[in-house]
C-alpha cells in the first residue's frame, strides 16, 4: 500500500497482514503514517497505490453492509453530549440488524450504574468506555482503536485494557490498535508493527521484537574489591556463569537487564540509514516522510 499527498510520498509500501481473532498495534512516532494507514484501511481516505482487503473487501468500496462488520473508537469524540447513555446506545442499536442487547451491553463495558446519566457529565474513562459499547453495539468483527487510553488514570487504563481482552478472546474480535504507549502494546497485542518514516520496520510478537534490538544484555554487578560493574554482552547467560564461577558462590547485586521493546522501538526510530528493501520476515527499510500530509476527519458510523 502507497500514498502519497502532491510531490510527497507518505507510505512506501506498507505490507501487512493481519490475522483474524488476534490483537494487532501500529507503534511508530508523530508523521509516521499510522494515520494515513488506518485511514485507507477504514475506508475514509483513498490510497495512491498497492492492494487492500479488509474483511475480504477492498475499503475504497465497502458498502454499508461492509461499514456494519467493522466498529471505530476514534482518538477523539464529543458528539452526542446531551444524550442519556442508554438512550444513546438504543439509538445506535436501532442502525444494525442483529445488534448488542443494550442492557447487557452497559453491563459488560461497566456503565450500568450510568445509563440514565448524560453523555457530559460522565468522566474520561467512563466516556471511553461508552465509545466501545457505540463501536461494538452492532457485534463488529474487526474494531479499530486509535489511542484509546489517552488521558486515562491507571485503573481506567487497566478497565479497559480488560474490556479489548475479553473482546478478543471470549468473541474472537479482531483489534487493530495505534497508541503510543509501549506498554499496552506490550500488554494487549498479540502482534506488533513498527511504522518509521512509512515503512515497516519490523513486525513480530513483543518477545521477538525486543530480541532485535541492537543493544546487547547488561549484567551489573559488585566486584570482590567492591567496586560496581557492568558489562554489556549477547550472552548474558554464560557471562554470569562466568562470574559464579570466579567468584565462587553468589554474585552480589547481580541484575541483568535484557533488551525491551522500548530498546527496539528507540532504534527503530532513531537510525538515520537503512538498507533498501526488506531485512528480514516482516522488515522493511528506507526512508520517507508524512510532511505536510492533511489530517483526515472521520466520523464514526
Amino acid at each position: 500500500m502507497r500514498m502519497s499527498y502532491g510531490g510527497t510520498d507518505v507510505l512506501h509500501g506498507v505490507d501487512l497482514d493481519i490475522h483474524r481473532g488476534e490483537i494487532f498495534a501500529l507503534l511508530g512516532p508523530n508523521g509516521a503514517g499510522k494515520t494515513t494507514t488506518v485511514e485507507i484501511l477504514e475506508g475514509f481516505r483513498q490510497r495512491s497505490a498497492g492492494e487492500v482487503g479488509v474483511l475480504g473487501t477492498d475499503p475504497a468500496r465497502g458498502d454499508d453492509a461492509w461499514r456494519g462488520r467493522i466498529g471505530l473508537v476514534l482518538q477523539s469524540w464529543r458528539d452526542h453530549r446531551r444524550w442519556q447513555v442508554a438512550e444513546l446506545l438504543t439509538h445506535f442499536a436501532a442502525y444494525y440488524p442483529q445488534p448488542r442487547d443494550p442492557a447487557g451491553l452497559l453491563e459488560l463495558v461497566g456503565l450500568t450504574e450510568q445509563a440514565g446519566q448524560q453523555v457530559d457529565r460522565l468522566s474520561g474513562g467512563q466516556r471511553r468506555r461508552l465509545d466501545v459499547a457505540l463501536a461494538i453495539v452492532g457485534r463488529p468483527e474487526l474494531l479499530f482503536l486509535d489511542e484509546p487510553t489517552t488521558g486515562f488514570d491507571p485503573e481506567a487504563r487497566r478497565d479497559f485494557h480488560d474490556l479489548v481482552e475479553r473482546l478478543a478472546r471470549d468473541e474472537g474480535v479482531t483489534v487493530l490498535l495505534t497508541t503510543h504507549d509501549l506498554a499496552e502494546a506490550e500488554r494487549l497485542a498479540d502482534r506488533i508493527a513498527m511504522l518509521v518514516k512509512g515503512r515497516i520496520r519490523a513486525c513480530g510478537t513483543p518477545t521477538e521484537l525486543a530480541r532485535r534490538a541492537a543493544a546487547h544484555a547488561e549484567v551489573r554487578w559488585t566486584a570482590p574489591d567492591g567496586t560496581a560493574r557492568r558489562e554489556r554482552t549477547d550472552d548474558p547467560s554464560r557471562l554470569v556463569w562466568e562470574l559464579h564461577r570466579d567468584t565462587g558462590g553468589p554474585v552480589p547485586d547481580l541484575e541483568v537487564r535484557r533488551p525491551t521493546l522500548e530498546d527496539t522501538y528507540l532504534h527503530m526510530v532513531h537510525r538515520d540509514e537503512t538498507p533498501e528493501g526488506t531485512a528480514g520476515a516482516g522488515t522493511e527499510g528506507g526512508n520517507g516522510t508524512e510532511g505536510g500530509a492533511p489530517d483526515g476527519e472521520r466520523r464514526a458510523a
